[in-house]
């Protein structure tokens, strides 16, 4: 419940920073290389961590859930600090929070689509 939270905080603000209620832009001078490692780390980490919630889970409908929370929140982050960098920086590449997505969603989806053993001898 603490990162769903937290992904509704981020989708808030995202939300208040694009109908310019409150203005973030320039207050993160976050360059392009950092933003897609923040996207890389993001994704793999929530893949792992999705996979670890539902380990146990038997019935595809109990991970529906967790699915949406952990593969549509973290991308709220990436939003947040895309909508907080220099206004240039913003004008001159237009589709890389597109792009981080796409990054993030590779990332995550690694993991959830590898079978793993789960620690049992497969000899």
């Amino acid at each position: 419940m603490i990162l769903l939270g937290l992904f509704l905080a981020c989708w808030l603000l995202s939300l208040l920073s694009f109908t310019h209620i409150l203005s973030l832009a320039g207050s993160l001078p976050l360059a392009l290389y950092p933003y897609y490692s923040v996207a890389v780390a993001l994704g793999w980490a929530f893949g792992m961590l999705y996979m670890q919630r539902t380990r146990g889970f038997k019935d595809p409908q109990l991970r529906r859930p967790f699915l949406f929370i952990y593969y549509l929140g973290p991308p709220a982050i990436l939003v947040l600090l895309r909508a907080m960098a220099p206004v240039a920086y913003q004008r001159a590449a237009p589709l890389v929070p597109l792009w981080a997505f796409g990054v993030f969603s590779i990332l995550f989806l690694v993991p959830v689509t590898m079978k793993f053993s789960g620690g049992k001898n497969t000899d």
